[in-house]
């Protein structure tokens, strides 16, 4: 059921709909966000993260893993080729950074299919504060390789993002 169909079941307007659902979405983030999807912030939490990366995979200062996934949607009324992505599907995208059982740290959901991820990851919460410093993350010792996040090549390189060395043959 569309936004415009439940505008017209309960007779308000379209508007009035879209901003209902947003307050609803935010109420429910608000009272399960911190227990079922908590923010990291503390750098101690970001070092336990590492930790379990280094022991599971023998990967030192690895604070997460970075992704986006297309979620396959029907083409919703006059959206035009906002949502038509590069797999020639209508999607919106749910981009998430994952601790090494696979828990979610930050997850941003509701772009465009059209959007790249290098795009929606900086204008994502998590991108804006990976760029501004606000996570917190701890500092690597002296000589110590720095704490990053592992993405795929559509991220971009940052200090605190690496993604594979590119293969040759």
């Amino acid at each position: 059921m569309s936004q415009k169909d439940v505008a017209r079941y309960f007779c308000v307007g379209q508007s009035t709909v879209c901003n209902i659902i947003q307050e609803v979405c935010q109420a429910i983030w608000d009272a399960l966000g911190p227990e079922f999807l908590p923010r990291p912030t503390p750098a101690d939490h970001w070092k336990r993260v590492a930790e379990e990366f280094n022991i599971r995979w023998n990967f030192p200062n690895c604070l997460g893993a970075i992704d986006g996934k297309h979620i396959q949607i029907k083409k919703p009324a006059l959206s035009g080729s906002t949502y038509f992505n590069y797999k020639r599907t209508f999607s919106t995208v749910l981009m998430a950074v994952a601790d090494v059982s696979y828990k979610f740290l930050y997850v941003d959901v509701g772009a465009y299919g059209r959007e790249h991820d290098a795009s929606i990851f900086a204008q994502s919460a998590f991108g804006t504060a990976l760029q501004d410093g606000t996570l917190q993350l701890p500092q690597a010792n002296n000589g110590d390789l720095p704490y990053v996040f592992i993405g795929d090549e559509a991220f971009p390189l940052k200090p605190e993002l690496m993604w594979p060395y590119p293969e040759s043959n």
